[in-house]
């Protein structure tokens, strides 16, 4: 596989639409933390076309599923709880 085909999410993050991220957001093991970091990107980038909440979960679910199967188990519930605190502090309903 070539380099530019590996690197194509990467690409999509720095150069889309997609809003401004802090430095090693997803590398937290606080869920919280994840969640309010995200919440302030969004809120404060200019590059998101969707509302803040969309955009924020937007790119949570983006960083998920990039990893597939080789984010761990550990990881995978850090980040899952991270959208449950999203939904918090946007003011949203949590999900079942």
């Amino acid at each position: 596989m070539t380099t530019a085909r590996k690197k194509w999410s990467a690409e999509v993050t720095e150069h889309s639409d997609a809003m401004d991220l802090e430095d090693h957001v997803f590398e937290s093991d606080d869920a919280k933390k994840i969640a309010a970091s995200l919440k302030r990107s969004a809120e404060h980038s200019h590059r998101r076309k969707a509302e803040p909440f969309q955009s924020a979960m937007s790119m949570l679910n983006f960083y998920i599923n990039r990893a597939g199967k080789n984010l761990p188990a550990a990881r995978r519930q850090v980040l899952e709880h991270a959208k449950d605190e999203l939904r918090l502090a946007f003011g949203r309903e949590k999900e079942d």
